[in-house]
């Protein structure tokens, strides 16, 4: 799925917000109401429905109705932007690591 770098962007901005995240994680282990994720923070419901939007905008979780209330799932493909930004500061690192060890090693070969 191709994203255009506006959206791309409005997933980093998504994931600026602590409560955010943690709207994600709670989304990685079922799908939930607003209720049922309103109860795991002290702020009101129509804070958390905010935050739910601004996932809901970036396309980080997803909706449908159940009865009278939404229910809010995870969209987890949409987290590739920053998998990717993520995986060039791994490669980062590793390269840098594999130098340390490696001048470690010639040090005790002196």
């Amino acid at each position: 799925m191709a994203v255009s770098p506006e959206r791309e962007s409005d997933v980093f901005v998504a994931i600026s917000h602590r409560a955010r995240r943690e709207m994600l994680d709670l989304l990685t282990e079922t799908e939930r109401s607003v209720g049922d994720i309103a109860a795991h923070f002290e702020m009101s419901r129509p804070a958390v429905s905010q935050h739910l939007r601004i996932l809901l905008d970036a396309g980080l979780v997803g909706e449908h109705r159940h009865g009278r209330e939404r229910r809010y799932h995870l969209v987890p493909e949409r987290l590739g932007p920053v998998r990717e930004w993520m995986a060039h500061y791994e490669q980062f690192w590793d390269n840098h690591l594999l130098r340390l060890q490696q001048q470690l090693a010639k040090g005790e070969e002196e």
